[in-house]
């Protein structure tokens, strides 16, 4: 049985997926770097660029883009101005 499972039954207190969700949200961001082609993914309203160009994006606990740049310091210093703690992801 899982930790969580005996908690629940214990009576203690239950973390639902849309609490996990939360967790961060307007503290926490990540920093993801991806390819140019992979845009649409992330922002499906940005235009087409040159494929093979390297592009970092600031994402929000959940996920949700925040900000897209061609350098990481550009995403760095929006989390910055927005008191966010950055993560990269690898």
């Amino acid at each position: 049985m899982s930790a969580t499972a005996r908690r629940n039954n214990e009576g203690g207190n239950t973390i639902t997926a849309e609490m996990l969700e939360a967790l961060g949200q307007g503290e926490v961001a990540y920093v993801r770097t991806f390819q140019s082609e992979d845009l649409k993914a992330l922002f499906p309203q940005a235009p087409d660029l040159v494929p093979g160009q390297k592009l970092w994006a600031l994402l929000a606990a959940n996920g949700t883009p925040i900000v897209l740049a061609d350098t990481p310091q550009a995403v760095l210093a929006n989390a910055l101005e927005n008191d966010l703690v950055t993560v990269s992801v690898h």
